[in-house]
């Protein structure tokens, strides 16, 4: 079989790693991403950050996205509609993408031994970024894998390596996201393979229950009355065996019942034998007990009507000082309007008192010189 080349194939989108556009935003406009992981130049070092800092393998952080009330294209399993705070896990995932790993660091990636989170981060990088056609080879020899990862945030969800690995080849959801669509023959052709490896699997798991119960040795062939004789044998003692468990769980629950009975009766019996002297004690301390929660329950209904009653005084000032402050500007645009009415009348009164006297003085002049032309004839 030809070796392959170290480089690795990328499929989809080569600038979003096919990530849901509204996770690869929160990614790239988050602190964690831009101040921290941007001074990671190596892959070791981005493997120990995700050693130290990866605890899931979700998208977003526990209790920072609100989903409820969203139905169809923004619902949960779109991941788009409601963002929240990004995880640690697909920020590593996304640093670990913008480095271009060769098949030797994902290898290495998918076998790591220290963490179970780094293993399931190479998982995701293969089933993001690898062409489909690519996703048997890559999974196929982990699908046994017994290596336990808890991949919801704040726990809960704890599955094996391989039943993830058996999850990416099947489904497209993965928490509130999903992963790049695979084509249908491609589908139909990894379906197939599956089914072949489960039969395969399940005969491998019968074997490894044969080897464990030990394998029989091998006796001389008997009699077929001896051998019905014996099976009845053991299908006596074994019934026997029934009934004589089944008789002594009987018995424990009688016992247990009738303690409960002997229980029961001496406590009666003990009330019964106290003295009645402290009954009126204890009326008066309950008496005084409930006195007390009542003067409390009113104090407390007055103080609620007393803060009540303030809030409503405050509310009240509040509306008549914002209606004053409404009525304000009001009655100074009246106030200049009234004085700007003044000053046109005023000045209209001037005008027409201006008028008048030029008429006046206008006519004394007429007069003057009809006098002085009647004085000179």
């Amino acid at each position: 079989m030809p070796q392959k080349s170290n480089t690795l194939p990328t499929w989809g989108n080569e600038a979003s790693m096919n990530l849901n556009p509204l996770i690869l935003t929160n990614i790239q406009s988050s602190p964690y991403f831009k101040n921290e992981l941007f001074k990671l130049k190596t892959y070791h070092e981005v493997v120990d950050e995700i050693y130290y800092r990866v605890a899931h393998l979700e998208p977003w952080e526990r209790g920072s996205r609100q989903t409820s009330g969203q139905i169809g294209m923004c619902g949960g399993v779109r991941g788009v509609g409601a963002g929240g705070i990004v995880s640690s896990a697909y920020c590593l995932l996304y640093k670990l993408y913008t480095l271009k790993l060769t098949r030797k660091q994902l290898n290495g990636l998918l076998s790591h031994s220290d963490s179970p989170y780094i293993r399931g981060l190479g998982f995701m990088y293969v089933r993001y970024s690898q062409p489909p056609a690519d996703l048997w080879e890559w999974l196929e020899p982990y699908l046994e894998d017994e290596e336990e990862i808890d991949a919801k945030a704040g726990s809960g969800c704890t599955m094996t390596i391989g039943e993830m690995a058996r999850s990416f080849l099947t489904k497209l959801e993965w928490f509130s996201t999903l992963f790049p669509r695979i084509p249908v023959p491609i589908m139909k052709d990894l379906e197939l393979k599956l089914s072949e490896w489960k039969e395969g699997f399940l005969e491998r798991q019968r074997e490894k229950q044969i080897e464990a119960g030990g394998v029989e040795e091998e006796e001389e062939p008997e009699e077929p009355m001896a051998r019905k004789s014996r099976d009845n044998s053991r299908s006596g003692s074994h019934t026997s065996n029934r009934s004589r468990d089944h008789r002594r769980s009987r018995s424990k629950e009688r016992q247990h019942s009738h303690s409960k009975n002997n229980d029961r009766r001496r406590r009666s019996r003990s009330r019964e034998k106290r003295p009645r002297s402290r009954s009126p004690e204890r009326r008066r301390r309950r008496s005084q007990d409930k006195s007390r929660d009542q003067r409390r329950s009113r104090s407390r209904d007055r103080r609620r009507e007393r803060e009540g009653d303030d809030f409503s005084r405050a509310l009240q000032r509040e509306r008549e000082r914002q209606q004053k402050e409404r009525r304000e500007p009001r009655s100074r645009s009246r106030e200049r309007r009234h004085s700007r009415e003044r000053d046109r009348k005023s000045h209209r009164d001037r005008r027409r008192s201006r008028s008048t006297e030029r008429k006046k003085s206008h006519s004394r002049d007429r007069e003057r010189s009809r006098s002085r032309s009647r004085g000179r004839r």
